[in-house]
């Protein structure tokens, strides 16, 4: 979790003027977004509003720094997963799932390379099992274009049950699957964490 900003009282209050001046209040100083990268990166918490206005513009603020680290060559983003999210948009389901979701997949996810940095630390300078740390890796990914997969199989039934409404139903509609697919990515995460488990104990022995 972020920490607070000064004295803990809450996140720290960044107003963006109209001449696209950042100013940090807690500082009294201008700042670039590269500040602001930094911050989030020392996980320190902060929230962007508008100077003129008061509107809260965090998320768009976050958005610009992703979009400038993309174009200085740190590419994370897959371009399929772009394109996936992108094509939500617009709809009132995904819209109130899918953040949800992928909020949940980056904690497990930071989680799984917390354990996996930690490993490596206390490893440093003795044999260390690159093949496992590939494995936990490719698993990560997996979930994560599996849960994009999901989303996208949810998107196309919806719509298709919306084309479908005002007709009476032939047979019995098919059993749902999404939660036998959450629950097969919960699964998954529980094998990667007791993977890395796994890799400790034997560190430990």
């Amino acid at each position: 979790m972020a920490e607070k900003g000064k004295g803990g009282d809450g996140p720290i209050t960044i107003k963006k003027y109209a001449n696209r001046r950042l100013y940090n209040t807690a500082t009294s100083s201008y700042v670039t977004l590269d500040h602001l990268c930094q911050m989030v990166k020392d996980d320190i918490d902060f929230a962007v509003y508008d100077a003129k206005t008061g509107e809260d513009i965090t998320r768009s603020v976050l958005t610009q720094i992703i979009v400038e680290e993309e174009s200085k060559g740190d590419n994370l983003l897959p371009i399929g997963f772009l394109r996936q999210l992108i094509g939500f948009y617009g709809d009132s389901v995904q819209k109130f799932m899918l953040p949800q979701y992928l909020d949940f997949m980056m904690q497990s996810f930071e989680k799984n390379q917390s354990e996996m940095q930690r490993y490596m630390n206390d490893t440093f300078g003795s044999a260390f099992p690159f093949g496992k740390v590939e494995d936990m890796g490719k698993q990560n990914t997996d979930m994560f274009e599996q849960a994009m997969k999901m989303f996208t199989g949810a998107n196309e039934a919806a719509a298709a049950k919306t084309a479908t409404a005002a007709e009476p139903p032939a047979k019995e509609a098919p059993v749902d699957k999404k939660d036998d697919q959450l629950a097969e990515l919960q699964r998954k995460m529980e094998t990667l964490e007791r993977q890395i488990g796994n890799l400790s104990d034997r560190k430990d022995d």
